[in-house]
């Protein structure tokens, strides 16, 4: 089991630790509501960031044996 004596994170699961459950419970959804929207902000960088290589004409366009090509240089 990894240790994490006096950090940041060990302090933030001991002020967890001290809620009523309900609140815990509650805190553990809006964490992952939070996790969620910050996946779904880095879903959507990376989908400008592809679009614009498309605009750029840098984005390429294949099968996947053309991609292990590219990949491997033959």
């Amino acid at each position: 089991m990894i240790t994490h004596q006096d950090t940041s994170f060990q302090k933030a699961i001991d002020a967890a630790e001290s809620l009523p459950i309900d609140d815990r419970e509650e805190l553990l959804e809006i964490l992952r509501l939070r996790m969620a929207e910050h996946r779904r902000g880095e879903i959507a960088a990376n989908a400008r960031e592809t679009l614009q290589a498309v605009r750029e004409k840098r984005a390429k366009f294949g099968t996947v044996e053309d991609l292990k090509k590219d990949l491997l240089g033959n």
